[in-house]
């Protein structure tokens, strides 16, 4: 079990893949354990990948106390110490989009680009959805409350017309075969707490970074003027949409591709 002491934390990640040196940042309640992952897809096949449990999380330790979104950033920052990368191509998915936004702009030099998928900046930027309000959904309550908002054609009219798929969805999203272990539900709820939290509008102008925003365009947790407000603070940046909800990257085919060659633009991007 791969396993680095960083920023005062033991954190759990794995490592996979020949090229340029690329951090994946996982979202809210991401547990490499949960396969496949990105460590089975395309990104692996192009570079030389880190993928970790964040703080809270999986197999990386959970300390019971307030966590921040500096603390999420300092531990992305401590695990590129750790490995001895002093800097690295990024890409960061929903909350680890709000993550790899504290890392640039806290740790500017460990950054070469960045893909910013399903993410929003937070202030007067637009926050995406607020999973800390719903704590007390669970199970298959919390699931039926999600479908819809993480893609906003998945409605109740969907659900009546596709009752065999919904019901798929319904277990799918619902089931965690991780549930009960020590420390999961506090963890899990510290993330939120932080994430609650995330605010990086005013300092994003000050970002001189290639920046990719990807997003999808029924995506209801992260919506589509955050994404166009992320552009308009990120001097530069590509914002491309896909046909799809938060999971875009899974519905839609060509946004993979798109993000990989984004990363490799960079002819002196460094090497693993």
């Amino acid at each position: 079990m791969p396993r680095i002491t960083a920023n005062g934390l033991d954190i759990h990640y794995e490592r996979t893949g020949e090229g340029p040196r690329l951090l994946f940042i996982s979202g809210t309640g991401g547990d490499l354990r949960v396969r496949p992952n990105m460590l089975d897809g395309p990104f692996a096949r192009r570079f030389d990948l880190v993928a970790y449990d964040q703080r809270g999380l999986g197999q990386t330790g959970k300390p019971d106390r307030p966590y921040s979104m500096a603390d999420y950033a300092d531990d992305a920052a401590g695990l590129m110490d750790a490995l001895g990368w002093e800097d690295a191509l990024v890409i960061g998915v929903s909350f680890g989009g709000m993550v790899a936004q504290n890392l640039v702009v806290r740790h500017p030099d460990r950054v070469r680009r960045l893909v910013l998928a399903c993410t929003s900046p937070g202030g007067a930027g637009g926050s995406s959805f607020p999973f800390h309000e719903i704590g007390h959904l669970k199970g298959e309550d919390r699931a039926r409350h999600l479908l819809p908002v993480n893609d906003i054609r998945l409605d109740d009219a969907w659900a009546a017309a596709n009752p065999g798929r919904y019901a798929e969805a319904i277990a799918q999203s619902s089931a965690d075969p991780f549930a009960g272990e020590p420390g999961r539900e506090m963890g899990a709820r510290r993330q939120l707490e932080a994430r609650a939290g995330h605010d990086v509008w005013d300092a994003l102008p000050a970002v001189r970074k290639p920046v990719m925003i990807a997003a999808g365009r029924f995506d209801g947790i992260a919506p589509p003027q955050s994404q166009l407000n992320l552009a308009l603070a990120l001097r530069g940046s590509v914002l491309r949409f896909f046909d799809g909800g938060h999971m875009f990257m899974l519905q839609d085919r060509s946004a993979v591709p798109a993000m990989i060659d984004f990363l490799l633009e960079d002819g002196t991007a460094a090497e693993g």
